[in-house]
C-alpha cells in the first residue's frame, strides 16, 4: 500500500520519479522533533504514530508544513508485523526507547521491517542493543533493505566529530566524549529510564590499554564545552554513562589506550540527587534506580534552573601525522529549545539524502562513522548551534592567551585584529 500527500496523486508521483515514496513512523518525544524537521517537504508523508491516536491526532494538526501528516496507532508490544503491513511506510523510524529495557524479543521492529523489505533507523542509545544489531545484517542484506541502529549523539554524531578530528592524528590513544542537556530541556521519561538502568552499575571501559569496570553516574571527568568564536558552558562534571561508543571506540582505532562517555546533568541538584543514588545501587542497598525514574522525571522540571544552553564535547590525544603530541576536541553548544534537536539531526540527514536517491549500503550495522560531521552541520544552519573544534600542540600553550582561546575561530578573525592581538602583550 503506498499512501500519498492530499495534494493530488499525479504531481506527489512527479516529485517523488527519482526517489521512493518517503514515509515516516515516528513516535516518541525525539520522533516529534524529527517530524518538526522533516514537515516542510512536500515529498514526504510523515506517519506520526504511538499508543495514543489522540495524541498522534493532535500533534499532526499541530504541524504545520507541506508535508503530508497521517496520525496511526502504533505499539510496538503488538503485533508489530501486522502494524507495518497496514501502514506500508518506505523507512520506519523507532524514536522510542528506551533501548535498555526493551522485554521480550528485543529486535521485533527491526525484524518486522526487514520481512517486509522496510528499511530501519533509530535513536539506540543502548550499549548491547547497538552492538548486537549486526546480528540482523545478512538478514538485511538479502531483503535489500538497511538497518541504522544508534543514528543519534552517541555514537553517529559523537563518531562523525571524531573522525574529523582524526584527520590530524597517526595514533590516537584516548578518547572521552560527552553531552549535556539544558535544565530546561525536555526530556522525556525514557531518556531517565535509560539513565537508571545503568546508574551505580559496573561499566565496562579501557584503561590503560586494559579492559577495565567504571561504575555508572559515580566516576566523572570536568570538561568546559567552548566552541571557538562562542561563549563556552560552565565548567561541569560528565558523568560515566554506558553509551554504544565505549564497545566501538576500540574496534576504531586499534591500539587505544582509554576511553571515556559521560553526561553532564543539570541542574547540579539533580546530579548531585542521581550519583548520590547510584551510590546506593553500588553498595547493593537498591538493585536499580529504575523503579524511581518517573519520580526523578517529575523532579526534573521543578529542580531546573540555569543558562538555557546545551551542550556536546569529543576530545582525542596522542600523535600527530609528524609524531608530535597532539590534543583536539570537538566543541557543540546549543542556544534555548534548539538542543533537543541534536540528537535527531542525523535522522533528518538521512531521509533527505534517501529524497534526493541516494541509499546508505544494505545491512544491518550501528550508525558510527555513517554520516560525515558536514551533513550534521547543514542540519545545523537553521538553528542556534555552534560548533568547531580546539587543537592543542606543543609550544602552543606560550602562545598569547587571546590567540589560544578562540581556537579554529581565530582565523576567521580580520587580519588587522588578529594582529593586534597576537602579542604578548595583548594576551597575557
Amino acid at each position: 500500500m503506498c499512501r500519498r500527500p492530499r495534494n493530488g496523486a499525479a504531481s506527489w508521483r512527479e516529485r517523488c520519479s527519482t526517489s521512493h515514496s518517503h514515509h515516516r513512523r515516528l513516535c516518541g518525544t525525539f520522533g516529534a522533533k524529527l517530524s518538526q524537521l522533516l514537515c516542510d517537504d512536500e515529498r514526504f508523508c510523515l506517519l506520526i504514530g504511538g499508543r495514543s491516536l489522540a495524541k498522534a491526532v493532535a500533534f499532526a494538526s499541530s504541524l504545520g508544513g507541506k508535508a503530508g501528516k497521517e496520525p496511526v496507532v502504533f505499539d510496538r508490544n503488538g503485533d508489530v508485523y501486522k502494524q507495518l503491513s497496514a501502514v506500508a511506510p518506505a523507512v520506519t523510524v523507532d524514536a522510542s526507547g528506551p533501548f535498555q529495557t526493551m522485554g521480550g524479543d528485543t529486535y521485533r521492529v527491526p525484524r518486522a521491517c526487514i520481512s517486509l523489505g522496510i528499511d530501519y533507523a533509530d535513536l539506540a542509545d543502548s550499549r548491547e542493543f547497538v552492538r548486537q544489531i549486526a546480528e540482523l545484517d545478512a538478514e538485511a542484506r538479502t531483503a535489500g533493505v538497511f538497518v541504522l541502529s544508534g543514528l543519534s549523539s552517541f555514537p553517529a554524531l559523537s563518531f562523525a566529530a571524531l573522525d574529523r578530528l582524526a584527520q590530524d592524528f597517526s595514533r590516537i590513544d584516548h578518547v572521552s566524549s560527552g553531552i549535556a542537556p539544558s535544565p530546561h530541556a525536555d526530556i522525556g521519561p525514557n531518556v531517565i529510564r535509560a539513565i537508571t538502568s545503568y546508574a551505580g552499575k559496573p561499566v565496562p571501559i579501557l584503561r590503560n590499554g586494559i579492559s577495565a569496570t567504571g561504575l555508572g553516574l559515580i566516576e566523572w571527568h570536568r570538561v568546559t564545552v567552548a566552541p571557538p568564536g562562542c561563549i563556552p558552558l560552565k565548567s561541569g562534571r560528565f558523568r560515566l554513562v554506558d553509551a554504544p561508543d565505549l564497545d566501538l571506540l576500540p574496534q576504531r582505532f586499534e591500539g587505544l589506550s582509554s576511553m571515556f562517555t559521560g553526561a553532564a546533568t543539570k541542574p547540579q541538584s539533580l546530579q548531585r540527587l542521581l550519583a548520590a543514588t547510584a551510590q546506593l545501587v553500588r553498595l547493593k542497598l537498591l538493585p536499580s534506580l529504575m523503579p524511581f525514574a518517573p519520580l526523578m522525571h517529575r523532579a526534573s522540571k521543578p529542580l531546573a534552573s540555569g543558562e538555557h544552553r546545551g551542550g556536546m564535547f569529543v576530545r582525542a590525544s596522542g600523535s600527530d601525522r609528524a609524531g608530535q603530541p597532539l590534543e583536539a576536541s570537538w566543541h557543540l553548544v546549543a542556544e534555548g529549545d534548539d538542543g533537543p534537536f541534536v540528537p535527531v539531526t542525523g535522522l533528518e540527514a538521512l531521509i533527505r539524502k534517501l529524497a534526493n536517491g541516494n541509499r546508505p549500503a544494505d545491512g544491518a550495522r550501528s550508525a558510527a562513522g555513517e554520516f560525515p560531521l558536514e551533513a550534521f552541520e547543514r542540519c545545523f544552519e537553521r538553528f542556534a548551534i555552534h560548533s568547531g573544534t580546539r587543537h592543542v600542540r606543543p609550544g602552543e600553550v606560550d602562545l598569547p592567551l587571546y590567540r589560544r582561546l578562540p581556537g579554529s575561530a581565530w582565523e576567521q578573525l580580520p587580519r588587522a585584529i588578529a594582529a593586534t592581538h597576537d602579542t604578548p602583550e595583548g594576551g597575557n
